[in-house]
Order: structure tokens, then sequence, then C-alpha cells
């Protein structure tokens, strides 16, 4: 079933209110704490809004909040700027009709470009995290994309319920962290995507850290940074990536790794290259991903 938009926004303001630790923030407080971070009240006065009002809020029970009314409850919250995003996103969700979604389609320039990308890993990534296209020194670096079924080719999917991702990721946990926020941001932009809420639903139910992580609230962008991996050929890469979002393509992402000039890690990618370009690897395929209705 598609996900439900007032819960993901009070899961969101009452995980954001529960991090902060009330001792480093001038506001008035009354009692003795029982719980965690900062009272309803507390950010309501900190946010200049009603108690009524935030409650209903967190509740999902307020109709169009304003964005100055956002803004201050972000501030109040020390929200950073994709969390913000995230929760105007969340209460103020674009009027959509709620439609089978489209098959996520790779344009043919984009894959010409894979191709063409022989020395680098890429692959595309679609509004489900699924892997849509992808080059040979991607699968080689990554899993045996041409060897799973369409479903199967999902970042998430792998990083969670295969066994080898800890083994593949060796700083793990921090991938599995910003993977999951970026799965919470997702959701928050489709919120009628069925297939995405079974996605989350089965790693809710599959994976102790991510049901642990999803309701901890957090939400990331992915941008750039660094990863290391750990490959069975070649051993270990320290590895640049970027996220180039595609205008053309709503929620599609070209997903690149570079080394850096002249360390062992760009040695080791290069003789990754040599090695799958002499494997028999079967013609890239583009997977054309849809969700059910």
């Amino acid at each position: 079933m598609p996900l439900d938009e007032p819960a993901q926004l009070g899961e969101f303001l009452t995980s954001r209110r529960n991090r902060l630790d009330p001792d480093t923030i001038e506001v008035p407080t009354h009692g003795r704490r029982r719980v965690p971070g900062l009272r309803r009240e507390e950010v309501a006065q900190l946010a200049g809004v009603s108690v009524d009002y935030y409650v209903r809020l967190e509740q999902g029970r307020a109709a169009h909040p304003s964005e100055a009314v956002l803004d201050a409850i972000a501030r109040a919250l020390q929200l950073d700027e994709v969390e913000r995003a995230h929760l105007h996103q969340l209460a103020r969700p674009a009027a959509s009709p709620k439609r089978r979604p489209a098959p996520e389609r790779v344009q043919p320039g984009l894959r010409q470009l894979l191709e063409r990308l022989d020395g680098v890993p890429a692959f595309v990534l679609g509004r489900r995290m699924d892997v849509l296209a992808w080059n040979r020194l991607g699968a080689s670096l990554h899993a045996d994309f041409d060897g799973m079924l369409p479903r199967e080719r999902n970042m998430a999917r792998l990083l969670f319920l295969d066994p080898g991702s800890t083994e593949h990721y060796p700083e793990w946990e921090t991938v599995a962290r910003d993977t999951v926020g970026v799965l919470r941001r997702l959701a928050g932009r489709h919120p009628d995507d069925r297939a995405l809420a079974e996605l989350i639903g089965e790693l809710s139910m599959h994976s102790e850290p991510f049901r642990r992580w999803w309701a901890s609230g957090v939400v990331r962008a992915k941008t750039h940074g660094r990863k290391q991996i750990r490959h069975p050929i070649v051993g270990d890469l320290e590895l640049h990536y970027e996220t180039l979002e595609l205008p053309d393509a709503a929620d599609q992402v070209l997903v690149t790794y570079t080394a850096e000039a002249g360390s062992p890690s760009e040695t080791s990618l290069r003789l990754l290259a040599s090695w799958a370009a002499s494997e028999p690897v079967a013609e890239r395929l583009e997977a054309d991903v849809a969700g059910p209705g």
C-alpha cells in the first residue's frame, strides 16, 4: 500500500525533536524530563506558533501550513537544507493524480555515454534506487547486474539483504545509514509509489538495522563523497563518487566512481578494468522497472 503522508510527517518531526539536547538550547523547561529531546510545547515556543497548532501539525491534522511557519519550525529543530526541503515536501505535497507510475527508461544517449566511460565505473539509479543501466566496469565493481532479475537490481536491497555487503563495504554502517536517508527522502517525494512502499516494508521486515535507522528519521541527499570498497579480485579501493541528477528524467541519477590520480586505488581500478574487459560479460541491459498499480 502507498506510504501514509501524515504519518511520515509526524514521524519525521518527532524524530528531529527527539535528537535535540535540551541543555544546549535556550528554552524554558518545566518539570522533570522523562523522554529525550524537546517537548512539543518547547518546539512550538521556539518556532513562535501555538502548542495546539504544532501538535496538530505533528499529528498530520494541520492543513496547508505556510512556508514561513515551516521555516520557523525548521529553525527550531535545527534542520539542515536537505531536512528542511524534506519537511516542506511532507507538509505541502504537490498535488498530483494517483496513477500507476510510468516505467523508468534510460535515454539511448545516456546508455551510449555509459559504454564510453570504459575506465569509470558508472550506473544509473531510478526513483527506488533500482539500477536501471550500467557499464561493464560498474557491474564488475559492485555486482553481476546482468545475471540478476530486474527486481534484484536494487542498491538498497543488495546492501541490506545480501550477506556479502558487509564485506564489500568496509564502512558498511555509514553506507547503510546514508542509504536509509536517501530512501526516506524518495519516500517523501513519492508517497503514492506502491513499489517503493513495498521495498521499505520488505527491508523493515528482514533487516533490523534498516528498521532501527528508518525509525530515527534520518534524511540524506545522494550527492558526492568518498567510499571504500573491498573487491575480491583487486582488494581495497578508496573511490570518490559523484551523483549527477538527470534533468530530463525525474529522480534518475548517474553515479560515477573515480580514484585519486597516482593512488594505489587508481592502479587497482585499472587492473579491474583490464580484468572486466577480458571477461565474457553479457551485453548491458536497460531494466524497465515499474511499480504495481
